[in-house]
């Protein structure tokens, strides 16, 4: 009797603990399916954009058509925190990076409009360190836990995001040829190692899980 009264605990003891758990999970982080998720469709029809260009193997030339439109995806998810997001931190990050890509956006189409792309082995491979950079920051993205709040969502795919920029950057530093280009480039790695900083900052104290 006193063994089957144990057992009887034990097992009741196991199903409080499993409810217990369930209600932690209920009341903890909640997700959102990536199909479902705004920020994550920017960063798609981003990736696709990118994809569907032609490239011409001229390291130069290639890393300012593709920044524009890697560019215009940060401004794009920049202006959906700005609607939806309702941290101060997070909105004034977004708009800071907004007014600084947009600038860019500017140099790197002033610079299109008086070259002419010639290809290289060079640009070659810039071209496939390039893609090799979106395809990395695609498969992070996807492994990324979405919440559907414009905050999370935001820092934490921008993270992805801004290190694909700065490996393609890289990449031109090893690889290009104009200086105008590689002085935006390192610029571009210099802000946006800092942003990332900020990013990780943030989501560390604003965890809700």
């Amino acid at each position: 009797m006193i063994l089957k009264n144990g057992l009887r605990y034990i097992y009741m003891l196991v199903c409080a603990l499993a409810f217990t758990a369930c209600d932690d999970d209920e009341n903890g982080l909640e997700t959102q399916d990536h199909d479902d998720n705004e920020m994550m469709a920017i960063m798609h029809d981003m990736s696709a954009e990118m994809d569907a260009m032609t490239m011409t193997k001229d390291a130069d030339h290639d890393f300012a058509m593709m920044m524009k439109m890697h560019h215009q995806g940060a401004i794009n998810m920049g202006n959906k925190e700005l609607e939806e997001g309702d941290d101060a931190t997070i909105k004034a990050l977004a708009q800071t990076m907004i007014t600084m890509q947009q600038a860019e956006i500017q140099e790197l189409q002033a610079f299109l409009d008086t070259h002419t792309a010639e290809a290289s082995a060079e640009g070659e491979m810039w071209d496939m360190e390039a893609m090799a950079a979106m395809e990395r920051m695609n498969k992070n993205a996807d492994l990324e836990v979405l919440t559907g709040d414009a905050d999370h969502d935001m820092a934490i795919l921008m993270i992805d995001h801004h290190q694909s920029a700065m490996d393609m950057a890289q990449s031109l530093l090893h690889h290009g040829h104009h200086e105008e280009l590689k002085a935006m480039a390192t610029k571009m790695i210099d802000d946006q190692t800092k942003e990332i900083k900020q990013l990780q900052d943030w989501l560390l104290e604003n965890k809700n899980y």
